[in-house]
């Protein structure tokens, strides 16, 4: 599956889509590879785990996003995302996300989705709020953010 912006192309992880972040040595951690070992056991995670965000100007691999699993019996999904270094303060990982979350609440799954960010992650807490995302509870390290389908 393959979502769109004007710069991006968000493009869902199977073993097939990934050969375009091996063959540009993408590393940006081990969420996609994780996320592929997964969808091997179990066929019914697809799209709910690892896409890679390419830059259209130049089919770049410039980041990665998605789910940490399926929605749970209520509806709600937890989102996280990861951008190369030379890739931030662009506004791609707002534009990323947005759509990504766009896309889960029109599945019909999802009724909430959440995230969690360091306490000193300014850029990821940017993110987040140009989303609408609420900051609903913090710990010493974390703050816990979530965005419901009717505030949308």
């Amino acid at each position: 599956m393959k979502l769109e912006t004007n710069r991006l192309k968000i493009i869902s992880c199977t073993v097939e889509t990934v050969q375009i972040a091996i063959k540009q040595n993408y590393d940006n951690g081990p969420e996609i590879s994780n996320y592929l070992e997964r969808l091997n056991k179990d066929p019914s995670i697809l799209n709910w785990g690892s896409w890679m965000v390419v830059r259209k100007s130049d089919d770049i691999v410039i980041g990665d996003l998605g789910f940490k699993d399926k929605p749970d019996e209520n509806g709600v999904v937890e989102i996280g995302y990861g951008f190369l270094k030379d890739y931030w303060n662009n506004g791609y990982a707002t534009e990323a996300v947005e759509v990504l979350i766009q896309w889960a609440f029109g599945t019909s799954k999802v009724e909430k989705v959440i995230a969690d960010t360091l306490q000193d992650n300014d850029g990821s807490i940017r993110v987040l709020e140009k989303l609408g995302m609420k900051k609903v509870g913090y710990t010493e390290k974390v703050i816990d953010w979530e965005l419901s389908k009717q505030s949308c």
